[in-house]
């Protein structure tokens, strides 16, 4: 490694780290991306996980924040190379015995398929001026707590938002469609359902659905990633790969270090240079529920029983809202639900890259207890032949990736966290600590940039591009 010094060192090369280091290298500075693997992405790497010529999202799949970020529509990616896919619609619910909720890109389409008109009419009420506000709600909420540049349209998110995933959809609508579909989308939160603020999750993927979509990447997802690093580099970013950073020592000169990891690595990484309280405060900081992950080879689509889940990028595998809510509370108290929650993706069906001329590749995963050793496989799959008879006949291989293997590939993903935290009222802004400047170290040199920092999980850089524009003011323009 090079011992030059540099303006800032970027450890990791997740979607933060690389929108710190570009948000740095816009700024004329010589920046310097350290990453573990061999390749850059963290959660945003696809290979063949399964057989040859079928190719897998190893971690994120899905990516409606990488549209509503306002750090990635700032950055050419399509002329480095990415390509966004728009399923036909954004996400299916299917129930038994009934229609399927469809989540549509047209709100006034949504409303009409819930099959109530109390409901439709709510759902209208609900989602139409909260999408024609999204992108003044993306620009503030995405970011740390702050008062809003758009305070009417943060108050009118805010005041529903604030409730609970389950508390809304009941108080909200009467049918089971409409009720499963919040709650499969709430459930993107990690948390019990019962609890606040799972409705914010809910609302800010349900109108990201209406408003840009949930698209996937053409060839998978490490094609974000590809095009990230690319355009650092245009910028005159370095990027060195297969360099496993274990302490700050093992770095070179810089003026800063911006940190793509979470607590507990900044703990045994950049431990000597921080003080005991901060330590302990780092310490204190809580992960929550893993995953547990499958990744399928299939010898043809996913033989749905309802037509209109063909036709969906993701679809939500879960039965009702009691159902849905009964599974993630189980997993809170460290249980492991018969009937988990799955959230499934199918891109094969839009994107041709993915598998051989008449194949398909499937991902889902379902929540357990942080760190489980309990094989979720028969479970899972027995939730999809729920919905769809025949899929088991389908599979021509599988992969599957327990907590213990989504944290070897991912260090991130602490007991396959996948959220780098737990994000309820405690976490929701205040991490991973309370502070002003939350992607602030007390050692001026020293930043946090992970989604272990506001706004949390998914791919939307806005943890690195808001920890790089700290970095700026605090470091780097110092002279």
């Amino acid at each position: 490694m090079s011992v030059e010094k540099w303006d800032a060192i970027v450890v990791g090369s997740g979607p933060n780290g690389l929108a710190a280091a570009i948000t740095m290298a816009r700024e004329n500075l010589r920046v310097l991306v350290v990453e573990a693997r061999g390749t850059v992405g963290g959660g945003m790497r696809s290979m063949e996980l399964t057989l040859p010529g079928f190719v897998h999202d190893v971690c994120s799949a899905v990516h409606p924040l990488a549209v509503a970020s306002p750090f990635l529509k700032s950055v050419p990616l399509a002329e480095h190379g990415l390509e966004l896919i728009h399923p036909t619609v954004p996400l299916a619910h299917p129930l038994d015995g009934r229609p399927p909720a469809i989540l549509e890109r047209s709100v006034d389409r949504t409303a009409a398929g819930l099959g109530d008109e109390a409901d439709a009419h709510a759902y209208r009420r609900l989602f139409g001026p909260l999408t024609e506000d999204a992108e003044k709600l993306y620009s503030d909420l995405l970011g740390p707590l702050r008062p809003p540049r758009h305070p009417v349209a943060a108050l009118r998110f805010g005041r529903v938002a604030l409730r609970s995933a389950r508390g809304l959809a009941e108080s909200r609508f009467r049918g089971e469609q409409a009720r499963a579909l919040m709650a499969g989308i709430g459930a993107h939160a990690i948390l019990p359902l019962e609890w606040r603020p799972t409705a914010a999750f809910a609302l800010m993927l349900g109108i990201a659905g209406h408003a840009v979509g949930w698209p996937v990447a053409k060839g998978g997802s490490r094609a974000i990633a590809e095009a990230l690093a690319s355009y650092l580099r245009s910028l005159g970013g370095t990027i060195e790969t297969s360099r496993p950073i274990t302490t700050l020592d093992d770095l070179p000169p810089s003026r800063a270090y911006v940190l793509d990891v979470t607590p507990r690595q900044v703990v045994a990484m950049a431990g000597d240079r921080l003080p005991s309280g901060y330590l302990r405060q780092l310490s204190r900081y809580r992960y929550g529920p893993g995953a547990y992950k499958l990744d399928w080879a299939l010898d043809g689509p996913i033989p749905w029983r309802d037509e209109a889940c063909r036709g969906a990028g993701t679809v939500h595998l879960g039965g009702t809202l009691a159902e849905v809510a009964a599974s993630e509370a189980a997993v809170w108290r460290g249980e492991h639900p018969e009937r988990p929650f799955v959230l499934l993706s199918q891109p094969s069906l839009f994107d041709p890259t993915r598998a051989p001329a008449g194949k398909h590749t499937a991902w889902g995963y379902c929540h357990v207890p942080n760190g489980s050793t309990v094989d979720m496989t028969d479970r899972i799959e027995a939730q999809v032949e729920r919905f769809a008879p025949g899929f088991r006949d389908r599979i021509l291989a599988r992969s599957v990736m327990n907590p213990a293997a989504l944290e070897r590939y991912n260090p991130n993903d602490i007991g396959g966290d996948i959220n780098g935290g737990v994000q309820d009222f405690r976490q929701f802004f205040a991490r991973p600590v309370a502070r002003l400047n939350p992607y602030a170290t007390p050692n001026r040199s020293i930043s946090i940039c992970s989604s272990s920092t506001p706004p949390g999980g998914g791919v939307h850089g806005m943890c690195g591009y808001h920890a790089a524009r700290a970095a700026l003011r605090k470091v780097l323009s110092a002279e």
